[in-house]
């Protein structure tokens, strides 16, 4: 039985922050972009696989750029997420990432609209 109990506790917290990660979750197109403070990002429930981030402007302002390789559907994704300073205006560029350099680029521009608060 104290074994039930002290399982139950290991796992408590990481289903509570599972449920609220105490972010910002964006809605940018067909993604759903949540931004959790010291992690990584997800993207669509997926947790990203590199991210760089850089502050623009005064640091009012964010660039984010991060990949997804492999996601669920099995192909590679760029990201670029954009905040720009002093504005609440925000986007997100996707490209779908090839092997064939002389592929023509897939990518997208979507602007993003703050959800669930």
């Amino acid at each position: 039985m104290k074994k039930w109990v002290v399982a139950a506790f290991c796992f408590l917290p990481g289903l509570t922050f599972a449920a609220n990660p105490g972010g910002i979750t964006l809605q940018c197109g067909g993604y759903k972009l949540e931004l959790v403070p010291d992690s990584l990002f997800r993207i669509n429930g997926e947790a990203v696989t590199s991210q760089k981030i850089k502050t623009l402007g005064n640091g009012s302002g964010m660039k984010a750029d991060m990949g997804l390789m492999p996601a669920k559907d099995g192909n590679n994704y760029g990201f670029e997420y954009i905040r720009r300073p002093g504005t609440e205006t925000r986007f997100l560029n996707v490209q779908l990432l090839q092997n064939s350099m002389d592929a023509p680029r897939i990518i997208g521009s979507f602007p993003c609209k703050k959800i669930g608060e």
